[in-house]
This record gives C-alpha cells, structure tokens and sequence, in this order.
C-alpha cells in the first residue's frame, strides 16, 4: 500500500534538494569562472597570469576527481551522507572566504586545492543522497530540476560582481553565505524513507547491469568531450565566422540557452517518468548535440552559427542534467553508490585532457568544420549507447 505521507515528503524534498545542488554551482562558478582568475591577476601583476590559470585548472581537476571518489566512498563506509555535507559546507565556505589572504600565488594554488577537496567532501555524499532517497519514478524530474543549477552559478556571479555592490573580499563571503542558503534546507529538513535495495540477484547478475553502468559512463564521456572542446574554442570559432561579433552578444545567446534550457529539461524529466522511458530523453539529447555541431560545420553566417550553437548547448544541457539523475537508476548498490558517482564524476575531468590533444590534431588539417563533424561523431556515440540492447 502506497504511504501518502511518503509521497508528499518526497515532493517536498526534490525542490530542496534541487536548491542544494543549485549551491555546489553557486559554490563553484563565480569562483572559478570570475573571482579566481582576478585574483590570480592581482597576484601575478605583470607576470605571466594565464599559466597560472592552467596550472590551478589541471591541478584543481585532480583534487577534484580524487576527492569526489574518496568522500564518496567515506560516506558509503559511513552509512550516513549529511555529517559528509555538512563538514564539506563548512570548510568549503571557510576556505573560499579566506580566498583573499593569501600575498602569493603558490600558497594561493594550495589553498584552491584544499578548497577542491573540501568542496567535493560536500558534494559527492549530495549526489550519492539522491540515489538514496530518490525512486527511479522520480528520477526524470530529479534530472530537470537539477538542471537549473548552471543557471543559478551563472545569476550568482551575475550578482556578486554588480558594479558597487561588493568589494572583492566581501565578494568571497557574499558567494560563501549563498550557499550555506542554498545547502541549509537539505541538512535540516527530514529526509524521505530510503529506497528499498535491490535483491542481491539484481545486483550481481548478469552482465546487464555492469554493462548498462559501462554504456551509461561512456556515453557521458563522449558527450563531455563534445562540450568541453567547443566551449573551449568557441569564441575564437565566432570571432573566424563574423570578427566583428561583440563579445556582449555571445554572452547575451549564453543567457538566452540557460533561460530555455532548464524549463525544457524538466518537461523532459516529466516525460521520461510518466512515459516509464527514462533513456529516450537522453538518446534525442545526444541526437540533437550532433545535428547541432554539424549545423556549426556548415555554418557560412553568424546567424546559422548561432543556431546550431543553441541546438547543441540546448541539447547538451538537457543530457547532461538528465543523466546525472538517470546515472542513479544504474548505480543500485546503495553500500557503494556514493564510491561509484565518484567514478562517474571522472567524466567530468577527463575531457580537459583529451581536448587538447583532439584539437591539435584536427585543427591544422581540418579547421573548426573538421573538429565539429569529430565533435558530433561523439555525440552520436552517446546515442547509440544508450540504445536499448536487444535480448
């Protein structure tokens, strides 16, 4: 017999959880995108700044895979993920604020290295808690509320740099308070029942579900690809289309895609859950990523540039928000789930060290359309992944 009052807590608990996953973007985007590099400029004067930037990138990506494996694993030996969050919210905070101290830039890069791991000690056990709390018959919506969250790091960063608001330290604490705004409702508010474990024969059969895990994680790789190599060079493709394309409209086209994106995600998060397909969601959005990298190929005009690039970021958006919760309703074993999104947060850091690679291999001989016809092969990959296996 259905429990009502489960049913309603439930509820409850997915926009408060979409809100505390809106934090970890609001946690890390103004950071990242905005503050970090003006700091390292102050702190560099006229010295070489951008290899500096590198340098905390690569060595951020690190701490960051490697912490999101460990604290995830931590949690799942632990049995509990809130303690997890809660230490990882405070000492995150708490190194984001002191951000400013440092007078050098190697004292700098360790404490953004201390910060990555304290921010993924509060992130891996939030992700590992929607699989924990979270139905499969929910997982759709799950994915479209959590793709709001770029959106909200973008509007913060937004917001914490208006003119006259705040100084650049009190910008740090500004960005620290938002997220312990956004993190305190989930610490606080009672959690829905736990979902019920697989039995051990669901678990441990059959190839099917390690391969499904397999085809799930490969599929997102090829996707991440896909996007970090565009969004790395896609202001110098731009700028090789129309040069005299102001910088104000490509952020403009940026804020437009955000705006669409999440509301289009959520419908489709709605569907998969109603329609009981939670997957097609997922193989329309890689279909889409490609037809619009290949719409860029063949792009002769700024105005059919920018429209294969709304397709894809659409597109993309929509996967990657989508099968963040979809990952969940592979991932069954809740005594190492946690570990296992760590694994899959891999997808994440990978790409920055293929793409340079993939471009410099491509970009002499083939140019930006060569790149983008590469870019949207992977992007079909992701699709036929995730097709359904026949028995």
């Amino acid at each position: 017999m259905a429990d009502p009052g489960g049913d309603a807590r439930l509820r409850r608990f997915l926009p408060v959880y979409a809100l505390a996953w809106a934090g970890t973007a609001i946690a890390y985007m103004p950071f990242l995108i905005l503050l970090l590099p003006m700091r390292v400029a102050q702190l560099a004067g006229a010295g070489p700044g951008i290899g500096w930037v590198a340098q905390l990138a690569f060595l951020g990506a690190l701490a960051a895979s490697s912490g999101h494996i460990l604290f995830g694993w931590l949690s799942d030996i632990s049995g509990r993920r809130r303690p997890w969050i809660a230490a990882g919210l405070l000492l995150s905070t708490g190194l984001l604020v002191a951000m400013d101290r440092p007078g050098d830039l190697p004292t700098l890069v360790a404490m953004v290295i201390a910060w990555q791991f304290a921010l993924n000690m509060m992130m891996a056990p939030l992700a590992a808690l929607a699989g924990d709390v979270v139905p499969d018959t929910h997982k759709g919506i799950l994915g479209g509320l959590m793709a709001f969250a770029p959106g909200c790091g973008a509007l913060a960063g937004t917001i914490v740099t208006w003119p006259g608001l705040a100084g650049p330290e009190a910008r740090l604490a500004l960005v620290a308070a938002l997220v312990v705004l956004c993190l305190a409702p989930v610490l606080m508010r009672p959690l829905p029942a736990p979902v019920p474990a697989p039995p051990p024969a669901d678990v441990t059969s059959a190839g099917l579900s390690a391969d499904g895990v397999r085809r799930m994680w490969l599929a997102r790789l090829a996707v991440q690809i896909a996007e970090a190599t565009l969004f790395a060079y896609l202001y110098f493709w731009f700028r090789s289309i129309d040069a005299g394309v102001s910088d104000n409209r490509i952020a403009n086209l940026f804020a437009v895609i955000l705006l669409v994106s999440a509301p289009l995600s959520l419908w489709a998060g709605r569907w998969s859950d109603r329609s009981g397909r939670p997957f097609l969601p997922l193989r329309w959005a890689a279909l889409g990523a490609a037809a619009g990298l290949l719409v860029m190929a063949s792009a002769q005009g700024l105005a059919v540039a920018m429209a294969g690039f709304s397709l894809f970021s659409l597109a993309s958006a929509g996967f990657l928000a989508l099968h963040s919760a979809q990952t969940l309703r592979v991932l069954r074993r809740p005594d190492r789930r946690g570990r296992d999104l760590g694994l899959f947060n891999l997808t994440n850091t990978i790409p920055s060290l293929i793409m340079p690679w993939l471009t410099l291999g491509m970009m002499p001989g083939y140019g930006f359309s060569g790149v983008f016809v590469a870019l949207a092969l992977l992007s079909l990959l992701g699709a036929i992944l995730l097709a359904p296996r026949r028995g």
